[in-house]
This record gives C-alpha cells, structure tokens and sequence, in this order.
C-alpha cells in the first residue's frame, strides 16, 4: 500500500470520511477511538467531525453518564463511551496505584491511606444521598479536616502537596467516585467528585489488555510493534500476549486484526476532497503519534517559527487535512472571532466552506479552542500571528 493509501486508509477507519455519520457520541469513541481531554477542545471536536454533534448534546451525553472522562491506558485521562468504563478503569489502576508508592516514600503508611479512602468515600455516599451534590477538593478537605495529611514542599517535588489526590485517584479507578466537571464543560479542569458505585470489572487484567489491543487495532487499522506499546504502556510481554489473543497478523511491519488484512489490501482512496480541521490531539495522531506520516513528501520541510512540522512529536498547532493528508495549520482568534490558518498550497472551495463551518462551531458553541487547559488566547497569540503570516506569504 502506498502512502497516500495508508493515511486515507487511517483517515477512513477513523470515521472521518463520513462513515460515522448519525452515530452517537459513545459510539464515536468506541469505533474511532477515546478522546484525550486534558482540558482542551479536542472531544467536541472529534464528535463535530465525524458526526456534526454539537456541545450542546456532547454535555448532555456527559450529564447522563452516557459518555465521561476516565484515567484508563497509561493512566491518562480520556473521554470513554458507557460500554468501556469498568474495564477502560481496569487498565488504570496501576498507575493510581503508583501513587500510593510515592506517599510511602514521604512517610505515609497504607494503613493512612486506606482510612482517608474509607472517611472520603463514605462522605461523598452521604453526600449522594442527602441530595447535597457533588464536592470540589476544598469541600473534601475541609470537611475530612486532619485526616488529610499535607506532605509539605519535598511533597510537593514529587507532585503530592497533600494525600487526597492519591486517595481520589484510587477511588477512581475503583469506579466507587467519578469527578464531575464543575460546569458540565469537558474543555476545563475544575471538577468536583460525587459517589458512583460503578464496581470492578469482572474482566481479568490479562483480558482488559487483549480487549484495549483489539480496539486499538480496530481504531487506527494497523499499528507498529513501538506505537502500539506507546498507547497501551504494555510490557513487551504483555503486548505479545495481546496481539496473540486477538489474532493479529503482521503486514508490512504493521499488525492488524485479520478482518482488517483483505480490507485493507481491498481499500481504494476516494477521488473528492474529503476536508477536516482537527484538534492537534485527535485520534489520529495521538494513538500512534504519527504526525509526521500524514505530511506529503514535498510537505516534509515546512517550517513554522524555526520549526520543522514533521519533525515534532506532537503537532503544535491544529491541522487541516484532505483524507489523511495535512494540507495546512490552523489556530482559534477568539478576539476576532475566526480561524488563523495557513494552507499550503492554497484554498479549494471546499476547504474554505469546511474552515468557515469549524469556524462558526467553535464561535457559537465553545467560544475558544483551547488545546489544553492552560492555553489561552495570549499564550498562543505568537503562533496565531505566525499562521497568518505564512497564510499571507
């Protein structure tokens, strides 16, 4: 398969091609792939994109539980349709786990830990009965009073100023708690935590993993050996063991589900332009962190301010794709209220119909386009400026 093919190919397992049309927000993350947050946009665009879902019905989704945010793969958060919460939890549970190890080493038992787990969880259930609400951190703290130790400034190096995060963590992952954005937004990061009672996964730790491998491969329709281990933060071992679970097969140095191998080597490109504008973290980047696949060969060596695109990790800016193809780079002007974009090679019709309804989505329903939660219109207003003026040039 040539290039082209292979980001088409991606492009179209993704749903980005329209094949996710009328699906709801919870099966777009189960058939596309979960969402990263971190107190960005990038959810309600992902939804956006494939199915035209607005915010409006994304924070219903979020309200009714049918859809919500979860520490899962390699303990980050992501947002999960209802059918992945207990076992998507399971595969988080080391990495809250962690934690408790750190507090060992500044002088906290378990014993502690578990008490304050016990004391938190049993006042959110009060909470939750009483009708009083979900609690924010300070509420936690204030009314847990002593039984929440502060670990001082060496705790706060190791990133635990006290031990209620490590405890909320734990209940968490446990799916006991669940936080709640405070403004039922997903693009923030103030939450407060009411009592769930989700329960563990029956799910083994050896099938959650065989289970995330097979959505894995499902979502990005193939996968390196070294991509595949960067999502799911497996062992050598363990992926070994997954990939044999779910019967993958190896083609061209990438492993796929074997109802993917013929349908793969069957799939023809579409002709039409097929324009997104993305989050720099959507799914198709961020699974395999592969951005530099989806630049053209004589888009290799754009730069924008002193950087090479195609050398970076993690894209800095937005992109503007044509069926897997980048084609340019964008950013939000919310004090203009428009997009900042740069187009390589100059706009279609198409292009400029796509930006203008992007455009008008984030203006009526986000207001700003924030990558992450401490991104702000003068944090990137270099980069805004930059994009013009290679727009302009």
């Amino acid at each position: 398969m040539d290039t082209a093919t292979q980001r088409a190919w991606s492009w179209h397992r993704q749903g980005l091609d329209g094949s996710l049309a009328g699906s709801t927000s919870a099966e777009i993350f189960g058939k596309a792939g979960w969402a990263r947050s971190v107190g960005g946009a990038n959810p309600y665009l992902t939804l956006f994109s494939r199915a035209g879902i607005r915010r409006e019905a994304a924070d219903a989704d979020v309200a009714a539980v049918r859809i919500h945010e979860l520490p899962t793969a390699r303990g980050c958060t992501y947002v999960l349709g209802a059918d992945h919460f207990a076992w998507g939890l399971t595969l988080g549970r080391g990495a809250a786990e962690s934690t408790v190890k750190i507090l060992d080493k500044l002088g906290v038992p378990r014993q502690e830990v578990d008490q304050l787990e016990a004391k938190t969880l049993q006042l959110l259930q009060s909470a939750a009965k009483t009708g009083t609400g979900a609690l924010d951190p300070k509420q936690l703290k204030d009314q847990l009073g002593d039984a929440v130790r502060s670990l001082g400034e060496e705790g706060k190096k190791k990133g635990a100023s006290t031990t209620l995060p490590t405890v909320l963590g734990l209940l968490q992952a446990d799916g006991r708690i669940r936080r709640v954005p405070i403004n039922g937004r997903l693009d923030q990061q103030r939450y407060a935590y009411t009592a769930w009672g989700l329960g563990t996964s029956a799910e083994s730790d050896e099938h959650a993993r065989a289970t995330l491998m097979e959505r894995y491969l499902g979502w990005t329709g193939g996968a390196t050996l070294k991509q595949t281990q960067w999502f799911t933060a497996f062992t050598v071992a363990q992926t070994k063991a997954a990939l044999t679970a779910t019967g993958a097969v190896e083609v061209d140095g990438l492993w796929l589900l074997p109802a993917d191998v013929d349908a793969r080597e069957n799939y023809t490109a579409p002709r039409e332009e097929q324009i997104q504008l993305l989050a720099g973290t959507d799914a198709l980047f961020l699974l395999r962190r592969n951005a530099a696949d989806h630049f053209a060969e004589e888009d290799q060596d754009r730069q924008l301010l002193t950087q090479r695109l195609a050398l970076q990790a993690d894209l800095p800016d937005h992109p503007i794709l044509d069926r897997g193809r980048i084609i340019g780079l964008w950013q939000y002007d919310p004090a203009n209220e428009r997009i900042a974009h740069w187009l390589f090679n100059g706009p279609t019709k198409a292009v400029t119909h796509r930006i203008k309804e992007v455009e008008e989505f984030i203006r009526e329903d986000l207001g700003d386009f924030r990558s992450f939660s401490l991104d702000s219109p003068s944090s990137r207003q270099k980069r805004i400026d930059a994009i013009d003026e290679a727009g302009a040039s």
